[in-house]
């Protein structure tokens, strides 16, 4: 049996931190390959160490010295090292990337650094060979990952062996360092754990798996012990943030378990997801997986009579949306009128050009824009089948009396979505919880 682990920026803040990942992967030995990332927040006020790297390339860049900020990434991993005994000579990798700040390196390879650190110190410290992703992670000229070259290289490094990975970046064509996007080493983890076939991909965070609703809102709200990765990919969508969305594809490819689980809480079991499993007799009562939602959308709804007999209007709307480089998140529709919501800040610097062309291009009776909308997503499994989900909603929200802009649910029967009004967002969330969930 062969588990990857990927560990995130909490998990590697310092020295206690890399105790506990040790004793997590010495307690199954099936535990072989670990992702980490850079190091991360040690308390609230603290820096991350990418954060510090992107700043250190600015700095460069405007001829303004970066010794101050560069002597914390310092200060952090020879602390680190110190503080574990380890007697691995970081200094000399910490001098190499100055001497390349000095002489010119690209700002993708200097803020890969803080990953590439963590995986030299963990592989000393847990005894693992390192191996360095621009070894196997390869990138197409495009930007894309070269998925088949990646996979079998993986797997001719570490065969049935054990290794310590870095996240987040990989090499071009033209032997350049790529990154990925922020939150990539999760991808990355995703990549090793589809590359060699593992039995079960560990994502370990600082929270104990998936939380059915957002604890800044809902306090105390309970973990999803299990969902399938459809319901992960709408959650994650419609505002969840535990995992990068993109985490999920790589071992949904190869239907393989991912566990989310916390580094500092190992025996709690987290949340297990996967494409699908045997519901149990709790789950089929409670069959809302998790609310999530986002605030500050937009919704641009034209009025025209006659527009349900008429042909090509929806795909004229979204042409036009598509020319002023506005994404379109949720159609809903009535008779004679049709609105698209999109992100807020996304409309904004396009409102004038893309109102005006709606007009010519469709002659709509009217066309009105609103603001300060926020979307609620009530996910759950096979909704279209449970008798009273939409009405259940709308007397939750009526006897809280908050007032529903807009309704809709998805054609794969996994999500209700409600509209509410921004200010309406936190207690829409609390009572939908409370209706669904309590």
């Amino acid at each position: 049996m062969l588990k990857v682990l990927k560990f995130g920026g909490t998990s590697m803040a310092d020295a206690a931190q890399y105790k506990k990942i040790k004793d997590i992967v010495n307690s199954d030995p099936s535990r072989r390959v670990v992702v980490v990332s850079a190091a991360g927040k040690r308390f609230s006020d603290d820096n991350k160490i990418t954060d510090l790297l992107y700043l250190c390339h600015a700095h460069i860049r405007y001829g303004v010295s970066y010794a101050g900020i560069f002597d914390m990434v310092r200060e952090r991993y020879i602390s680190i090292r110190n503080d574990l005994g380890l007697k691995r000579n970081i200094e000399a990798e910490l001098d190499i990337l100055q001497d390349k700040m000095d002489h010119g390196i690209t700002r993708e390879e200097l803020v890969s650094r803080g990953e590439y650190l963590s995986a030299i110190l963990m592989a000393d410290y847990l005894g693992f060979p390192f191996v360095d992703a621009s070894r196997w992670l390869f990138f197409h000229y495009d930007g894309t990952i070269d998925q088949e070259k990646s996979y079998s290289t993986l797997r001719s490094i570490v065969r049935d062996g054990c290794a310590v990975i870095p996240g987040f970046y990989g090499l071009m064509p033209d032997g350049k360092i790529r990154t990925l996007t922020r939150g990539g080493s999760d991808i990355t983890g995703a990549l090793a754990a589809a590359a060699l076939d593992a039995d079960v991909y560990e994502n370990w965070t600082d929270v104990s798996g998936i939380l059915m609703a957002d604890p800044k809102i809902v306090d105390n709200p309970r973990t999803i012990e299990r969902a399938t990765y459809s319901e992960l990919r709408q959650l994650s969508y419609s505002g969840a943030q535990v995992l990068h969305e993109m985490t999920v594809f790589p071992v949904r490819e190869k239907n393989i378990p991912l566990n989310i689980r916390n580094t500092n809480d190992p025996e709690n079991p987290g949340t297990l997801v996967c494409e699908e499993f045997k519901e149990s007799a709790a789950e089929r009562h409670r069959f809302v997986t998790g609310i999530a939602g986002k605030c500050d959308y937009s919704a641009v709804t034209i009025h025209k009579k006659g527009m349900a007999g008429s042909v090509g209007n929806l795909r004229n709307m979204a042409e036009i949306f598509e020319n002023n480089t506005v994404p379109i998140c949720y159609t809903p529709t009535g008779i004679d009128c049709i609105s698209m919501v999109c992100p807020t800040e996304k409309l904004a610097p396009h409102m004038y050009s893309l109102t005006d062309e709606l007009r010519k291009e469709m002659r709509p009776d009217s066309i009105k824009v609103t603001d300060g909308i926020a979307i609620i997503a009530v996910v759950g499994r096979k909704m279209a089948y449970r008798t009273g989900t939409a009405g259940k909603i709308f007397d939750a929200l009526g006897e809280a009396k908050i007032n529903i802009r807009m309704i809709s649910q998805g054609p794969e029967e996994l999500n209700i979505l409600v509209g509410v009004d921004h200010k309406d967002y936190a207690n829409a969330v609390r009572v939908l919880y409370n209706a669904f969930v309590k």
